[in-house]
């Protein structure tokens, strides 16, 4: 008996017309590109996430999902750990790993320019965000 292949229909997003991704968390704008939404995918969301001028977006994790970050533009940090007293900064064209369940806050940098990441996790964009957390004392060492 032969087995039978499905192929899956090969498809372009294009830029201006990309949708807002399920799962949002504030000052964390995310745009699916290949996802659930827009494709045939299964088990991998890949898309955009923006964060405007010396923004901080709110405390979260990403569930069971693995996550891949990439900056694209802009100078961008991951704040993780107890009471998210470490910090990583990153650069256009630095990737980063974020394992599952981490919660973490991610911000922009400077105070002038827009960071842009583009993002993949699996199996999808798995967005928890965390409420009641005390991070308003938390200092950004911000470049314009």
């Amino acid at each position: 008996m032969t087995e039978q292949i499905v192929l899956k229909k090969l498809t372009v997003q294009r830029k201006g017309e990309l949708p807002e991704a399920p799962g949002q968390t504030t000052n964390a704008r995310r745009l699916s590109g290949v996802s659930a939404e827009n494709t045939e995918v299964s088990g991998l969301w890949f898309g955009k996430v923006f964060t405007g001028p010396g923004e901080i977006s709110d405390p979260h994790h990403h569930g069971e999902a693995e996550t891949g970050g990439y900056v694209f533009k802009g100078r961008g940090f991951i704040r993780f750990g107890e009471r998210y007293e470490e910090i990583v900064y990153l650069e256009e064209g630095d990737f980063v790993y974020v394992p599952p369940f981490v919660p973490h806050i991610e911000g922009n940098a400077s105070r002038t320019e827009e960071l842009v990441w583009l993002t993949t996790r699996t199996p999808d964009n798995i967005v928890v965000n965390l409420e009641n957390q005390d991070v308003a004392d938390l200092e950004i060492d911000y470049r314009s």
